[in-house]
């Protein structure tokens, strides 16, 4: 649709994820028409973002270094993990400031449709972090779809024999949503999570 470069511009963001044509678009000419932007620091960081990141030996969280920042903090309590799909995960609970425990990234969810096996995930890896005893809870908290459910399913079965305590994030109605609006699987789930309350 637009000459060479320009046209390059757009179908390479474009594949980045999340990014449709129209916003691949709009990102491209904020480049182009934005005489302030720095485009030789966005190519900077860029290199420096494949040269630099891997992933944490421990969790499978992100990082510069061998061991995340969670992972390195004497303060998290290390009794708890809390098992999440993707990095972008972990940063979500962490803006909660409701959890103190360590993380275990998968790296996805199950997804046979796709190849994505148990042997695709690290759960051998969490298996081996719960080798020595200090663990007593594991949090599941896999995205309330089917690739995800069948995810902490499964986990849930590997999990049982081993006599930790397992449990699953409550998934339900959101707050301020109006119930007409809810979908059959949310209201399913806001009534099996419902809880007792006392006046």
């Amino acid at each position: 649709m637009y000459d060479g470069i320009v046209q390059e511009l757009i179908d390479e963001l474009g594949r980045l994820p999340g990014v449709g044509p129209k916003s691949a678009q709009r990102i491209a000419f904020h480049i182009i028409q934005t005489e302030s932007f720095d485009v030789t620091r966005l190519s900077r960081v860029l290199a420096e973002v494949r040269d630099k990141v891997r992933f944490c030996e421990i969790c499978g969280n992100v990082g510069e270094q061998e061991r995340c920042i969670i992972c390195r903090d004497p303060r998290r309590v290390p009794t708890t993990i809390c098992v999440v799909e993707e990095p972008k995960d972990v940063v979500a609970i962490e803006r909660t400031r409701e959890f103190r425990g360590l993380y275990h990234v998968l790296g996805g969810a199950l997804n046979p449709m796709q190849g994505v096996g148990p042997d695709q995930l690290r759960i051998s890896q969490l298996l081996r972090r719960l080798q020595d005893g200090t663990v007593q809870e594991i949090i599941i908290a896999t995205d309330p779809n089917v690739e995800g459910e069948a995810t902490a399913t499964y986990l849930i079965r590997t999990l049982a024999p081993l006599g930790i305590t397992v449990s699953r994030l409550a998934s339900g109605l959101p707050v301020g949503g109006d119930l007409e609006f809810a979908d059959e699987m949310t209201l399913g789930r806001a009534f099996e999570g419902r809880r007792q309350v006392t006046s």
